[in-house]
């Protein structure tokens, strides 16, 4: 998808990291992929690889975005050695700006496809990503937050310097975000709920586009890329992504179940769930209020996209929040 903060470079700039990375004899060349942040690139050699590099460093970005190509690696990492989940192995990074004004990796292409584009029973892809989640979630940590931004001894901390962070990115570029505020205010309202939250790795973005399915005779294995926007917090974050992302927690029964079953420590289905599942939504409205500046105009898809989409998790969010 077309997006301002995509780097722009042709393709011997592109042959010359990967001579740099060891790889040699560059067949093809082309854009890869639906993702709206990096400039991302399948380039074929003795395999296929993927490029992926960051925005320029001069280019306006969110807070949290910041650093965010260092933080994908590390998560890679942790994924990696936690969990049987697979992930891309990365060959070759380098975030010393000689060659680009930018950070850069390489890494495996992974042949399959998107989840949406696999032709799943919807129940395997539920029961699949509740047990990948139930895995990331018993990798755990003792601060909470971005890891290319400040971490926190709690979680009310974490999520109340995200909100704010958000705020000040939509001020440096002339904006106000009201709805912001006032999820800003009801965390404060609620700080003794979401407090409470153990500190878990939190994936936050796993949508379609992000796990591909690799099938293998009768057996698919489900892979993920993209972790960048992961965090360490609050597990109910993930289930955004799962079943029903616009609506409450209760909405979750069948996904919640799965999860339970195959999980350490079990979600509760109660008042203080929901509290902090509305969150989840709350802030996933604010990203995409104020993310459409920094990426799109009013022409791009992406801007009214996003507008739609933010509203209605705003609004599912407050609904529960306001009856507090």
């Amino acid at each position: 998808m077309v997006s301002k903060t995509k780097f722009v470079i042709d393709d011997n700039k592109i042959k010359e990291l990967f001579s740099k990375a060891g790889i040699n004899k560059i067949t093809k060349i082309s854009p890869l992929g639906a993702g709206e942040y990096n400039a991302v690139f399948e380039v074929k050699a003795d395999k296929s690889y993927v490029l992926k590099i960051a925005p320029e460093k001069n280019m306006p970005v969110l807070t949290y975005e910041n650093e965010m190509m260092k933080a994908e690696v590390y998560w890679y990492e942790q994924i990696r050695n936690n969990t049987d989940i697979r992930v891309p192995e990365v060959y070759f990074s380098d975030f010393s700006k000689e060659l680009l004004p930018t950070d850069y990796f390489i890494m495996e292409k992974l042949e399959g496809k998107q989840r949406n584009e696999a032709g799943l029973n919807r129940n395997v892809i539920t029961e699949s990503t509740a047990s990948m989640l139930a895995q990331i979630h018993k990798v755990k940590n003792d601060k909470y937050g971005y890891v290319q931004n400040q971490l926190y001894d709690n979680w009310y901390d974490a999520l109340c310097s995200m909100i704010h962070n958000l705020l000040d990115d939509a001020k440096a570029v002339g904006r106000r975000s009201k709805r912001g505020e006032r999820l800003f205010e009801y965390a404060q309202k609620y700080k003794s709920v979401i407090e409470k939250a153990e500190c878990t790795m939190v994936n936050y973005d796993l949508w379609d586009p992000n796990v591909i399915c690799v099938t293998d005779k009768d057996n698919t294995e489900f892979c993920w890329i993209d972790p960048e926007r992961s965090f360490w917090g609050d597990k109910i974050f993930d289930f955004i992504c799962m079943q029903n992302p616009l609506f409450s927690v209760k909405a979750k029964k069948e996904s919640l179940k799965i999860y339970n079953s195959v999980t350490d420590v079990p979600v509760e289905e109660n008042r203080d769930t929901e509290i902090r599942y509305a969150f989840a939504q709350g802030l996933m409205g604010l990203i995409m209020e104020i993310e459409k500046y920094y990426r799109y105009t009013p022409h791009h898809f992406g801007w009214w996209r996003n507008i739609a989409t933010g509203a209605v998790m705003y609004k599912c969010a407050f609904r529960v929040l306001k009856n507090g």
